[in-house]
């Protein structure tokens, strides 16, 4: 195997006394989308925040795309530029456009002029079917096409990962098939992704490999059709059991 695009190993995470990631391992090839699910307080969002050190983790190393992340020497404004990253609030600016929200970190981060960084805006608009709401405030968006509109701006700085962090979760029902859809689209178009999400049928249908996280460690992993199909460990098996039931 190729050296992985994201290679997270020994990761210990700790608030105060608590011990929230411990030793956690995460590997991830280039154009590979991995699922990491796992009941609520697993330590999965913590994990995805320590990637691009919006979390500072506790212990272990963390390469991505050849960047030592945890290094003194690395411009980490430098390195998130090549891990985008979507939440699941969506964070725009109320005043600006979509395009202006899409344009601005091209502007003010990668220092683009005023034509490049628009083409490139409206190309990622595009990408995310939102083209026909370039001038759109997000006042004037639904949900989801907002979160749309956040996937947009990551996308737009050309980014080598992407991290999603539940970005459906703020959602109602009838508006997460359009940020799926955006997200099925990336991977087609090989993007590397790791995403953080209660949409199971979503992670049985797309992902190459689903990450299982209990009490802050992975439990489990592999192909979606061995953890969803045939768990092999307690725990995994009582997780999928009960959001069968739901």
């Amino acid at each position: 195997m190729a050296a992985p695009i994201v290679a997270a190993t020994g990761i210990h995470k700790h608030f105060g006394a608590l011990h929230v990631l411990k030793n956690v391992d995460l590997l991830v090839a280039e154009r590979e989308l991995v699922f990491v699910i796992g009941p609520s307080g697993s330590g999965k969002s913590t994990l995805l925040r320590c990637l691009n050190r919006l979390e500072e983790p506790s212990g272990g190393s963390i390469i991505v795309d050849g960047i030592d992340m945890l290094a003194r020497s690395t411009d980490i404004n430098k390195a998130r530029q090549r891990i985008g990253m979507v939440f699941q609030q969506f964070n725009l600016y109320p005043h600006m456009t979509a395009l202006g929200n899409v344009m601005l970190a091209l502007r003010k981060v990668q220092g683009k002029d005023k034509t490049e960084a628009e083409a490139r805006a409206r190309a990622a608009l595009a990408r995310v079917d939102l083209a026909d709401r370039a001038e759109h405030f997000p006042g004037q968006l639904s949900g989801g096409q907002q979160q749309r509109v956040a996937i947009a701006r990551a996308i737009a700085l050309e980014p080598r990962v992407m991290l999603f962090d539940e970005p459906t979760s703020a959602l109602d029902p009838e508006l997460v098939g359009g940020v799926l859809q955006a997200m099925r689209e990336l991977r087609e178009s090989g993007m590397t992704m790791v995403v953080v999400s209660h949409e199971m049928a979503f992670a049985r249908a797309a992902a190459d490999r689903v990450v299982f996280m209990a009490d802050g460690q992975v439990v489990e992993q592999g192909p979606p059709a061995s953890v969803f199909g045939n768990p092999q460990h307690e725990r995994t098996r009582a997780f999928i059991g009960q959001i069968e039931r739901h």
